[in-house]
């Protein structure tokens, strides 16, 4: 009965949410839960996310990298009072994922074929477009349902709670966005990354990198994001209208060679950068 109350309770609060205003694009949406929410189910999730990727990667010094690139997008984006976590985590999989409330997560194989910090700090700033923008309920509530995830936000200790808990993650890891939303995050990225300090460029090299990649096999990333092929048509475009006067900011490319490649590296040359069980 309790848990039957819970959802109920929870299915009452949605409906009454009504609609917001988009930060990003500054659109009125229909959004299910207010910003509390999103933290709220991101701290009750996030570790089990993480276990699903195989777990951090355990170099501190890599970890805290990452962290400082992603901190510096965050304190430029439009939710900067949002607690960001960034994490690298051992899966070998090419793929980046943003889970509500600021928890954004790379896997160690997209970090292994990257070259430089303003590549890295694109795809976090991409992330930090779908958080900020809310996208990943959105999306959930398309590709899940909203009764499940009303369950899931509502989740507590009771028998077929870990079955609902699983289907959330499982949703998260293999969700799908608009094309509309791709693009909104590719271009706030975009911007938040040259806020930060970053090269644009870095950006469209990015999606050269990953589109090479699909040419020889196709690659995880695809699965939950557009081909890269017209995304960079629209962020060139961008680029050379709005940021071709910072061509000079950091690229950071032997920063990214000592933080990232070299340990990643010397890890798997000693056993230590495992393929965990595909999410």
């Amino acid at each position: 009965m309790r848990t039957g109350l819970t959802l109920l309770g929870a299915a009452l609060t949605v409906m009454l949410a009504g609609c917001a205003v988009n930060p990003v694009t500054g659109d009125e949406e229909l959004m299910f839960f207010g910003p509390e929410k999103d933290v709220e189910l991101g701290r009750k999730y996030a570790p089990q996310i993480e276990k699903a990727l195989g777990g951090r990667l355990t170099d501190e010094n890599l970890q805290s990298y990452v962290n400082r690139v992603g901190q510096r997008i965050a304190r430029v984006c439009h939710r900067p009072d949002i607690a960001y976590h960034f994490t690298a985590v051992r899966y070998k999989g090419i793929n980046a994922f943003a889970v509500p409330g600021g928890y954004v997560y790379i896997t160690s194989g997209l970090l292994e074929k990257l070259e430089s910090e303003a590549q890295l700090a694109a795809i976090l700033g991409h992330e930090v477009g779908h958080v900020v923008a809310r996208d990943t309920l959105v999306a959930m509530s398309r590709q899940i349902g909203m009764t499940a995830l009303v369950a899931a936000a509502a989740i507590g200790d009771a028998p077929g709670d870990v079955t609902r808990a699983a289907g959330f993650i499982s949703g998260v890891l293999s969700l799908q966005y608009s094309r509309d939303d791709e693009k909104d995050a590719d271009l706030v990225g975009l911007s938040y990354m040259v806020q930060a300090g970053y090269d644009p460029s870095g950006m469209v090299e990015t999606m050269r990198i990953l589109q090479e990649l699909q040419t020889v096999r196709p690659i995880e990333f695809f699965s939950t994001h557009p081909n890269p092929e017209s995304r960079i048509s629209y962020l060139e475009e961008r680029i050379g209208g709005r940021y071709a006067m910072f061509s000079e900011l950091k690229k950071g490319t032997e920063e990214y060679k000592q933080n990232v490649l070299d340990v990643l590296t010397s890890r798997r040359n000693h056993g230590e950068v495992a393929e965990p069980n595909t999410p």
